[in-house]
């Protein structure tokens, strides 16, 4: 009988201590396989449907968000997308974040002239929508330190004073149960959480697309792509697929196979597994006299003043990462207890 963890470990074989998933995610051995066949077929002659490889990828994530794929655009980075929300907000409008956010999610906000950008600390960021703001953003998990926003008192507040929302879930997607349905608009690459390859990424929309212009259409975005080939796209796709970016073929090739696996371990099971590591983190490092950033039920542990340490724990054969001096270890479906009990005997020494 197949089990969470005899599906694991058929799938991922990491040579090294590997808590480094909120940078990348490991691939799974049948994303390599189906990359390889891609790659290969292209180099035959014999160029495989790789866009079938899209459409699947957008459905199972449209399934793991619980929206339609028809709300599901699919392109490569969350700044795009971003600056596709910026692009369609008035002059003048107020957009509310969360004051060191991920770059991606804040900056396209910033270039774009004209607009009143007004941060605020994340634990704030329900009670600083005020009539007048037209959007708030904001990630879901935060990617320095782990926090999780307060979304549901994020989703009320914005209710109440007419404001949108925009929701980037890449360090959630894949981890915590994310309700894509909630919120007006959802991002995420697919190359952290959901263990996809990189070139990877999703925006759902709303039914009517939330007013968002497709400035960036190509053929890709036409209701019939190859009949959209040349010349301006006569027919926009009915679909979010109207925002589609022209997709990295292979690693559509490889994120179908990866998505079809988180499905199949399904996101409350990694959940559990996820968060029981980070907490055995949390509790062993109190007897080393380290006090990690708050963020409960977070699968990222930040620990500030160990950020240093990083390069030493590399050499150990441990991957973490150094975010604003802080150690960050980010727990995952592929982890163990061991792993934990690992970093924690080095950082001992």
């Amino acid at each position: 009988m197949e089990t969470f963890e005899s599906l694991v470990r058929s799938e991922f074989a990491p040579k090294n201590t590997y808590l480094n998933t909120a940078s990348t995610g490991l691939l799974p051995a049948r994303a390599v396989a189906a990359m390889r066949a891609g790659i290969e077929s292209v180099a035959a002659g014999r160029p495989q449907d790789m866009f079938a490889d899209v459409e699947a990828a957008r459905a199972s994530f449209a399934r793991l968000v619980g929206v339609p794929d028809s709300r599901v655009a699919a392109g490569a980075s969350v700044a795009v997308y971003t600056a596709l929300i910026a692009a369609s907000l008035p002059e003048g409008a107020e957009v509310l974040t969360a004051e060191g956010d991920f770059t991606s999610v804040v900056n396209p906000f910033h270039v774009r002239r004209g607009l009143k950008v007004r941060s605020v600390p994340l634990e704030r960021i329900a009670e600083s929508v005020r009539p007048g703001t037209a959007l708030v953003a904001v990630s879901a998990a935060q990617s320095a330190d782990g926090r999780i926003a307060d979304l549901p008192a994020l989703r009320e507040a914005a209710r109440a004073h007419g404001a949108r929302t925009y929701i980037d879930a890449s360090q959630a997607a894949g981890w915590l149960p994310v309700d894509a349905d909630a919120y007006d608009y959802v991002s995420s690459v697919a190359f952290k959480w959901l263990v996809c390859p990189r070139g990877v990424a999703f925006l759902v929309v709303p039914e009517d697309f939330g007013g968002l212009d497709p400035v960036f259409a190509g053929w890709v975005a036409g209701e019939n792509p190859w009949d959209s080939c040349y010349g301006p796209v006569e027919e926009l796709a009915h679909s979010a697929r109207r925002f589609d970016e022209s997709p990295s073929l292979f690693s559509y090739a490889g994120a179908r196979h990866s998505l079809e696996l988180v499905e199949k371990l399904g996101v409350e099971t990694v959940r559990a597994h996820d968060l029981g590591l980070a907490d055995r983190f949390r509790a062993g490092l109190a007897p080393l006299g380290h006090e990690p950033v708050p963020a409960p039920g977070s699968a990222i542990v930040s620990v500030p003043g160990l950020g240093h340490r990083q390069p030493e724990l590399s050499r150990a054969g441990i991957e973490v990462s150094d975010r604003a001096g802080h150690l960050r270890a980010a727990f995952h479906l592929y982890n163990v207890p061991a792993d934990v009990d690992r970093l924690l005997e080095v950082l001992s020494g």
